[in-house]
């Protein structure tokens, strides 16, 4: 099989280059040809990758974009990049930063043998942030599955087969949130439980405001639910309020309303031209291997 690993890094070289060792390190025995293709998304900071050790990996490319646009477009811009240029039988998407653990590479392909049609996801079962994050991430994944009715809990880090990967290339959601995409075109998923690792280097680069932003780009995926469901929730609490309406008791009111506002101002950032023409913000390619 032929496996292309994707890598989104943003002035985070040092990780990457460890994140590439590592993964040599856990293929050593398996006999498919892997390739990593890095999306640079328009770093500031010197780009350097020490790859003289690297014996297992078949090749090695950055793909340097003009400008920078963000986690998620990068890795759609390097799935289109791939599905257009590039023989594959799956993509892997993952982080750079040591979070998402190469170890788990290996799992994939376990259940590749079973069924190497659907796509398979990397389930988080245990998370290395801090109190705050992880109590943040929990009231993501419930108002995510009270609002659409979908339980998501995967992230970037998955094994997307070559019929997923055309799905998604053509799915605007996918320019805006990568597992809100999947969640979408892909209703029958394998799934691998998933440690969340801890970076190589530095302090993680999601802030509450992002993290706010990455959840809600989740959401909009599916924003016609959170529609219906904002509606119904707000005519069953308005009856049950109706004989008690105080300014206290319209705060839940209030908040329902400013989340289906900001759900549907966020799917905005949806854009399937923008995918359609996110080649056209590459600025070079570097072979390194």
């Amino acid at each position: 099989m032929k496996i292309k690993i994707l890598i989104p890094v943003y002035n985070d070289f040092e990780s990457a280059s460890k994140l590439i060792e590592e993964i040599n390190s856990k293929i050593t025995n398996l006999i498919h040809e892997f390739s990593i293709i890095l999306v640079n998304d328009a770093s500031t900071d010197k780009v350097e990758l020490d790859i003289s050790k690297i014996d297992k990996i078949n090749s090695i490319k950055i793909i340097n974009m003009k400008e920078n646009i963000g986690h998620a477009r990068c890795i759609a811009t390097g799935l289109k990049y791939i599905f257009e240029n590039e023989e594959f039988d799956y993509v892997i998407p993952m982080d750079g930063d040591g979070e998402d653990r190469p170890e788990e590479i290996l799992k994939f392909l376990e259940f590749i043998k079973y069924d190497d049609s659907k796509p398979i996801v990397g389930e988080r079962i245990k998370r290395s942030e801090g109190l705050f994050f992880e109590l943040s991430y929990a009231a993501h994944k419930l108002i995510t599955y009270v609002f659409t009715g979908y339980s998501i809990k995967f992230g970037n880090y998955t094994c997307l087969p070559k019929s997923t990967v055309k799905k998604m290339i053509n799915d605007k959601a996918t320019w805006s949130s990568f597992s809100g995409s999947l969640t979408k075109v892909e209703k029958n998923r394998s799934t691998i439980p998933s440690i969340r690792g801890t970076r190589y280097f530095g302090p993680s680069k999601m802030s509450f405001y992002n993290l706010i932003k990455h959840s809600l780009s989740i959401i909009a995926v599916f924003k016609a639910n959170v529609i219906i469901r904002s509606i119904l929730f707000y005519l069953i609490y308005l009856f049950l309020i109706s004989k008690n309406i105080t300014y206290i008791t319209s705060i839940p009111l209030i908040l329902v309303i400013i989340f289906a506002v900001s759900v549907q101002g966020i799917s905005k950032r949806e854009n399937l031209e923008k995918l359609n023409n996110s080649l056209l913000n590459i600025l070079n390619i570097d072979n390194l291997k």
